[in-house]
């Protein structure tokens, strides 16, 4: 046998060391024992964390329109706590309206409608913040300002106390908290370096009506509570049923003339139309007014009842009106019967509620026309920019008509009521004296 020679068999041991160092490296490397040499584990990558910029809330402008806006606000707060501040005087108008000497808890209970009016006022103050996040200052001050008008007008019909409480301190009352808290927030949306004065100069709202209102209530309420114009039922449903027939009526002055240019060309003789509604109008206030005065009693409702029907059907005319002479028709009797509903207006009054309370019950008419004759012609410009013409809108017109003169007809019916109650009552007293007379 030969000897190995020693280099050779360490030579081998080295080989077979580094054999089993290769087989162990990675191993290692798994689990991050490698050498210098030995290449770094993949590292995951980390996202780039982007910055999200929120906008800035627009600098408040500390003046332009904000002023007008503080002016809004101090008559809203004004008005708002300048009547709660003076209800003291209507608390005594209240107390001679529905007082009686047997009631020993009048004062107590008229009590009532003032101090649940301006409780409510700062109970509804949490729904109102809702309403103001969703739909904004504007939306729910308005709203709120419309609900108030509703509370009012309907106070304005109760003959109770009981009523009250509903219509002033419920009805009202919610809508003035809905008035009155967003004309608070809206100040800081335009200003903020005056907002502590602009703040001072719209709650002195307040301040300012209560030294004024006193008076102007006081004036106001003797001449309501001595004329009561609004215990006459007829009057109350002539007074709302000659609005509800006007949202249509004043469509046809505004509207007409563009609907004549779609219909028959920019060169249709569309003033003439106009001319023929100014010319048949005088004429109808000629002839009617006449006729009126041979009709008897509240029997002259009926003319205007008359009127409103063939208004209301001539609006629902004029887009059926294919050629132009007949759109003259249409605008001739619409003229006509525009004058007898113009004429007869006084006479009705004199009539319903005498002639000592006539100039404020033709007043009080004419301020409640105000809102149908408003809204009309908007509403039909909004139709008619949804719908690309105007035929709709005159259609929609002629309801209003149609509806106020069927509800004017319920006025000779229940004024007929009115005055054989009032006969059975005269004859009962009357019978009641001779019995006394006889005994």
């Amino acid at each position: 046998m030969t000897e190995e020679q020693p280099g050779r068999g360490e030579t081998r041991e080295e080989e077979e060391e580094e054999e089993q160092e290769e087989e162990e490296s990675p191993l290692r490397e798994e689990n991050g024992e490698g050498g210098r040499g030995a290449p770094e584990p993949p590292q995951e990558k980390v996202p780039e964390v982007q910055e999200v910029r929120v906008p800035e809330a627009p600098e408040p402008p500390e003046g332009g329109w904000g002023w007008v806006v503080m002016l809004a606000a101090m008559w809203c707060n004004g008005s708002v706590f300048g009547l709660q501040n003076a209800f003291g005087i209507l608390f005594l108008s209240l107390l001679r309206e529905f007082g009686s000497e047997e009631d020993e808890d009048l004062r107590f209970k008229t009590a009532w409608v003032g101090s649940l009016s301006m409780g409510m006022i700062f109970f509804c103050s949490p729904i109102v913040s809702v309403f103001t996040d969703i739909y904004g200052c504007r939306v729910t001050a308005v709203g709120g300002a419309a609900v108030g008008l509703v509370g009012l007008l309907a106070s304005s019909f109760v003959k109770t106390l009981g009523p009250l409480y509903f219509t002033y301190g419920v009805v009202f009352a919610c809508g003035c908290s809905f008035a009155y808290q967003p004309s608070l927030v809206i100040l800081g949306h335009y200003f903020k370096k005056r907002l502590g004065l602009v703040n001072g100069i719209v709650t002195a709202g307040s301040s300012i009506f209560t030294i004024t209102l006193p008076f102007v209530l006081s004036r106001l309420l003797e001449q309501v509570f001595n004329l009561n114009i609004w215990r006459s039922t007829g009057y109350r449903i002539w007074a709302f049923g000659i609005p509800a027939a006007l949202y249509g009526y004043f469509v046809p002055y505004v509207h007409l003339m563009k609907h004549v240019e779609e219909r028959f060309g920019e060169d249709a003789n569309k003033e003439v139309l106009l001319m023929c509604i100014g010319v048949t109008s005088g004429v109808g206030r000629l002839i009617f007014g006449r006729v009126a005065d041979y009709v008897q009693g509240v029997n002259k409702v009926y003319l205007q009842v008359s009127s409103f029907l063939v208004i209301g059907l001539m609006s629902m005319m004029i887009p059926l009106c294919n050629i132009f002479g007949g759109l003259i028709a249409v605008c001739l009797l619409m003229g006509l019967f525009d004058g007898c509903f113009i004429c007869i207006m006084a006479p009705i009054a004199f009539e319903l509620v005498g002639s000592d309370n006539v100039s404020q019950a033709i007043g009080f008419l004419l301020g409640l026309m105000s809102v149908p004759m408003t809204v009309g012609p908007p509403i039909a410009g909004f139709l008619r920019d949804r719908l690309h013409n105007y035929d709709v809108a005159f259609y929609l017109a002629g309801i209003p008509p149609l509806v106020g003169g069927a509800v004017l007809c319920l006025i000779p019916w229940v004024e007929r009521r009115r005055h054989q109650k009032e006969q059975e009552v005269n004859l009962k007293m009357l019978d009641q004296k001779n019995n006394q007379a006889v005994c």
